[in-house]
């Protein structure tokens, strides 16, 4: 038997799952928390979007370079 990973989006979790269910294929479905130091890193993200702290890709191409000529 053969695994596949699939990550429908919430409109498209039905369909998948009537078409797995249509078909007779077993599957289970699994909810997965990401863990608390990644949901952390991601707030502390949004709060400094909010707050404007970003950078353009340009922009950080040009900080990662230079980090690595150090």
């Amino acid at each position: 038997m053969e695994t596949i990973i699939v990550h429908p989006s919430k409109s498209q979790e039905k369909a998948v799952i009537a078409f797995l269910e249509a078909l007779k294929v077993p599957f289970e479905k699994k909810e997965e928390q990401l863990p608390p130091h990644v949901l952390e890193g991601i707030k502390r993200g949004q709060e400094d979007f909010r707050a404007g702290r970003t950078v353009t890709l340009d922009e950080f191409k040009q900080i990662r370079t230079i980090g690595k000529n150090i």
